[in-house]
């Protein structure tokens, strides 16, 4: 076991994949920039071996990361910036349970598509990713950047691959939940692309841009707004409603009743940007309230805590959420 640093002795690292390290530290190293700004430390590579210089107690931090991300490189997931962020909130105690690469790099915790593997890199998504696999209805509700449908749409991918099911279907509410789309100029798929982008984004992410649009063409999978499915009975198909929030109490029952056999529902929302006009109660909401205790039903709350995308992105769902919380406050004291 390394000895813990001094000024005059640092801690050292030795790793045992040239290639991995280099995976490691980044482009132009800059995975190992992003610990030296974060944690206060300076990282000096020699040949396999990185020596971490710092105060006792960040250098350790330090360690917990590079060695969790070299985990994460040998298990055969690629790091990028996100997972960097991850590894620096776990270490630094930002998030609430501790997850090391080896609670989360079974069969079962994992999602496999041809270009990305994707894992939870929270208890929390790790919950998701199993409810994903144990229900056939599954809402994974929390802010952005927590993952809820970049995982979801992975399930679809990985499900339709596996032979699990033999369609996908991908569905928004548009222009505010109103299906108003005539007014848009340009053909239907150009009104609706905007809205639908994320998802096409995210299928092409771990697909291909290819092999995606093969898939379109051949309807094997499908992107539609919300309207689109009334009247349907969807079977053997992996469904994912995203931005359900943005839906009516009516819309969502009417989605919900789309499920044919063989089939596999995900819902996704944020409550905190509810679309609606003002009175009109969400969808998501109301499904929640109504199905919370119903068996055989997936709920999965994320939170800021579970933001991944950015260090960013949670630091600004924080601050909006403890804004909401302190007025929150004032009103329940004015009323008092």
């Amino acid at each position: 076991m390394p000895n813990k640093p001094t000024a005059a002795q640092p801690l050292r690292l030795e790793f045992d994949d040239n290639y991995l390290l280099q995976e490691l530290c980044g482009r132009h190293d800059a995975h190992l920039v992003l610990v030296e700004e974060k944690l206060g430390v300076q990282l000096v590579m020699r040949g396999n071996q990185l020596a971490i210089f710092g105060a006792a107690e960040t250098a350790q931090k330090a360690k917990a990361v590079l060695e969790d991300l070299y985990s994460l490189l040998k298990s055969g997931v690629p790091v990028a910036a996100p997972q960097v962020e991850a590894a620096l909130r776990q270490a630094s105690g930002l998030l609430p349970e501790r997850v090391k690469p080896a609670d989360f790099n079974g069969a079962e915790r994992t999602i496999n598509t041809p270009r990305v593997k994707v894992i939870g890199r929270t208890n929390q998504q790790q919950r998701y990713i199993l409810a994903l696999r144990q229900h056939e209805l599954t809402f994974g509700v929390g802010p952005a950047g927590t993952g809820k449908t970049f995982i979801a749409a992975a399930m679809a991918v990985e499900a339709l691959l596996a032979k699990r099911v033999h369609k996908i279907v991908l569905t928004r509410p548009v222009v505010e939940a109103g299906e108003n789309l005539g007014f848009l100029p340009g053909t239907l798929e150009e009104k609706i692309d905007p809205y639908l982008r994320p998802l096409f984004d995210a299928l092409d992410e771990m697909l291909g841009v290819e092999k995606l649009r093969q898939l379109i063409e051949q309807d094997v999978i499908e992107l539609a707004p919300l309207a689109y499915m009334r009247g349907r009975t969807l079977k053997n198909a992996f469904i994912v409603l995203d931005e359900a929030q943005n839906t009516t109490a009516v819309q969502l029952k009417m989605f919900l009743t789309r499920m044919g056999e063989g089939s596999r529902m995900v819902i996704t929302g944020d409550l905190s940007q509810v679309d609606l006009k003002r009175g009109v109660k969400s969808g998501l909401k109301d499904a929640l309230e109504v199905l919370e205790q119903m068996p055989g039903i997936g709920i999965c709350r994320l939170t800021e805590s579970d933001v991944v995308r950015h260090q960013m992105v949670a630091r600004i769902v924080e601050a909006y959420d403890h804004r909401d919380r302190q007025m929150n406050l004032k009103l329940d004291e004015s009323l008092s």
